[in-house]
C-alpha cells in the first residue's frame, strides 16, 4: 500500500510538473477593421455636368395671364475650394412648354450663374444669382436676372445629388403691349451632377 501511495503521489507530481510546462495555445490578435472607403472632407474644385428636373411657375403683370409646368435641362460648371467655403460658375439650359397666354408658351430659359456656399460635412449649402433669359415661341425672347438658393450633397467623390430654387424676373417682353409686360418667374428643381 505504501508502494501504491507513493506510486500516485509520484504520478500526480509528474502531471503537475508537465503540466506547467504547457504553454497557452497563442491568441488571435484582435484586427480593427478597415474603415469604410469614404471621404471626411470632400474637394469640390473642379468641372461638374449633369442634369435637372423640377416645376415652374410663372407670372405677369397683366390680368389672368400666368402659367406653370415641368421644366427641365442641362447644367454645367466649375466650382473652387477655398476650404469651408466654395466659389464657382456655370450655365444652366432648361427647356420648358409653359403656357403663358393663348398660343404663346415659354420654351426654354438658359441662365449663366456665379455661386457661393458653405460646406457642411458632404453637403454644400450655397446661394447663386446671374443672368437669364427666356424664349418664347412666338414673341421676342427676353433678358432677366435670377437670385436663389440651393444644397448639392456629394454621395461619392464624383456624384452629388441636390436641390435649387431660383426666382427670375424678365421685364419687358414684346407683344403688342405698351412697354411690353413683365414675367416673374419661380423654379425649383432636383439636379444630378457628375464631377470630373
Amino acid at each position: 500500500m505504501k508502494y501504491l501511495l507513493s506510486a500516485a503521489v509520484s504520478a500526480l507530481m509528474a502531471n503537475t510538473a508537465f503540466a506547467g510546462n504547457i504553454e497557452p495555445a497563442p491568441i488571435a490578435p484582435v484586427i480593427a477593421p478597415a474603415p469604410a472607403p469614404g471621404f471626411s472632407s470632400p474637394n469640390w474644385t473642379g468641372f461638374y455636368a449633369g442634369g435637372q428636373l423640377g416645376y415652374a411657375l410663372l407670372d405677369t403683370n397683366l390680368p389672368d395671364i400666368d402659367g406653370e409646368d415641368l421644366i427641365g435641362g442641362l447644367t454645367a460648371g466649375y466650382d473652387y475650394d477655398l476650404g469651408d467655403w466654395v466659389i464657382g460658375a456655370g450655365f444652366d439650359y432648361d427647356w420648358a412648354d409653359i403656357a403663358l397666354a393663348p398660343a404663346v408658351d415659354v420654351e426654354s430659359i438658359w441662365r449663366a450663374k456665379l455661386r457661393g456656399g458653405y460646406k457642411f460635412g458632404n453637403g454644400l449649402l450655397y446661394a447663386t444669382t446671374g443672368y437669364a433669359n427666356a424664349d418664347t415661341n412666338v414673341i421676342s425672347d427676353e433678358d432677366g436676372y435670377f437670385v436663389g438658393a440651393g444644397y448639392e450633397h456629394l454621395i461619392t467623390r464624383n456624384i452629388s445629388l441636390g436641390g435649387e430654387v431660383l426666382y427670375h424676373e424678365f421685364d419687358g417682353f414684346n407683344s403688342g403691349v405698351p412697354g411690353g409686360f413683365e414675367v416673374d418667374a419661380t423654379t425649383a428643381q432636383a439636379r444630378a451632377t457628375f464631377r470630373f
